[in-house]
């Protein structure tokens, strides 16, 4: 078998999540904490020479064209003119519709991945930008760095905050964010801050009261994991998390938790997995 490049597309928070108003466009202005967790899917990438894209995992209610895995390998192609393909395989671990940044986070290791196996050299910062026509969250993964996210999340600050351990739990609902978006009740004027001062006061998720009345199981599932630690919404859900001190501490609350509410611990980290897998292969 040819050469494998074996990559994973991590797991993202929104540590907290407030819309400051509506743009013209129909995008939100927001400001955001991104934090990665070490836990992630898995992708795996080989050359070929054929220039054909083959993504051999098939996702529900994902089209092969539309995938983003397959829609960011064509995009870097087609920016930078490469005449090489690649073989692809998902192993997927993170859920979808779950708030965690899945599809997002595919796309950027397949631009990242496919940037050192097509031995291409495009900049990060390049690779970035490419990754905002896929999907506003895609930067932050490009990225690999926790980061405080302003516009419609794409203005990205490195931050170097606390590492905990995460508890996320998985209420088994797949959340449309353009419906949260588009709610007319979601708050929409929440004051520019800084993020200081939101570290500071905890800040909040604009998005959790919408979706708590929209999909109770998520509202139930918050109010379970509250009796053990304080917990929110990451993104516009489905998941929601909450922080321990340590590993013991996390698992132990994850082992209190019904089966119908599955759940992962992972370490939180200010770079992601994806980069430090990287660092390692220059």
């Amino acid at each position: 078998m040819k050469d494998v490049l074996t990559l994973p597309a991590p797991a993202k928070l929104n540590l907290f999540l407030h819309i400051l108003g509506r743009r013209d466009d129909g995008y939100h202005e927001l400001q955001t904490l991104f934090q990665f967790v070490d836990y992630a899917d898995e992708l795996k990438f080989a050359l070929r020479d054929d220039g054909q894209i083959r993504l051999h995992t098939v996702l529900p209610g994902v089209e092969h064209d539309s995938n983003l895995i397959v829609r960011a390998a064509r995009l870097l192609q087609q920016t930078t003119h490469c005449s090489l393909g690649a073989d692809i395989w998902l192993d997927k671990r993170l859920p979808m519709g779950g708030g965690i940044g899945g599809g997002s986070s595919n796309a950027a290791t397949t631009l990242l991945g496919l940037n050192y196996l097509w031995k291409l050299n495009v900049s990060e910062e390049a690779l970035a930008e490419l990754g905002l026509t896929l999907g506003a969250d895609v930067p932050v993964f490009v990225r690999g760095k926790a980061a405080w996210a302003e516009g419609i999340g794409e203005r990205l600050t490195p931050v170097e905050i606390e590492e905990p351990w995460y508890l996320v739990a998985v209420p088994q609902v797949s959340v449309s964010t353009a419906e949260i978006f588009n709610d007319p009740l979601l708050t929409r004027d929440t004051p520019p801050s800084k993020v200081r001062l939101v570290l500071e006061w905890g800040g909040r998720n604009d998005c959790q009261s919408v979706v708590e009345k929209r999909y109770p199981e998520i509202r139930n599932a918050l109010i379970l994991l509250n009796k053990f630690v304080s917990a929110r919404l990451t993104g516009t859900g489905s998941c929601i998390f909450g922080g321990f001190p340590n590993q013991t501490e996390a698992v132990k609350v994850a082992d209190q938790l019904p089966a119908t509410l599955p759940s992962f611990v992972a370490k939180g980290s200010n770079t992601s997995m994806l980069h430090r897998k990287l660092g390692s292969l220059f």
